[in-house]
């Protein structure tokens, strides 16, 4: 018992005769019996509370990880349904879309398809040099 042996013990229970003495002994062993008791009581709920903390401290962790998973599923379904909600005006659109151009084909008729000729313009060639005097002109009008 807390690391005393056999030894030890009588030894303080003589001391104990001898101080207490005989009448005054019982007493004092059943206060310390008592207290002994009381100390195993108050150990024992210490650790029974220790290890419903303990416990609840895992629950709480595990009730945790629960929102975490149930917080990610969520957000996945909203992902998932905005997706569709896309998928969806997309598909609207096209129907859309689909009507408008039936109704444009309908409206006009379509044209055979051409290939497009492209022409690049020739410069004109300056056959005679252009006359520098005015003199020169004037001779040639009159003639």
């Amino acid at each position: 018992m807390f690391g005393m042996g056999f030894a030890e013990i009588l030894i303080i229970g003589v001391i104990a005769i001898l101080f207490l003495g005989p009448d005054k002994l019982p007493e004092t062993m059943i206060q310390i019996a008592k207290f002994f008791r009381s100390v195993k009581t108050t150990v024992a709920s210490a650790k029974s509370s220790i290890e419903e903390e303990l416990h609840l401290a895992d629950i709480k962790e595990e009730a945790n990880s629960y929102k975490r998973q149930l917080t990610e599923a969520s957000a996945e379904l909203e992902r998932m349904t905005d997706v569709e909600g896309i998928k969806g005006e997309m598909r609207e659109l096209k129907k859309e879309t689909r009507v408008d151009l039936d109704e444009t084909e309908k409206k006009a008729p379509a044209a055979p398809a051409q290939p497009e000729v492209v022409t690049f313009a020739k410069k004109p060639k300056k056959e005679t040099p252009p006359q520098s005097s005015d003199s020169e002109t004037k001779p040639s009008e009159n003639a």
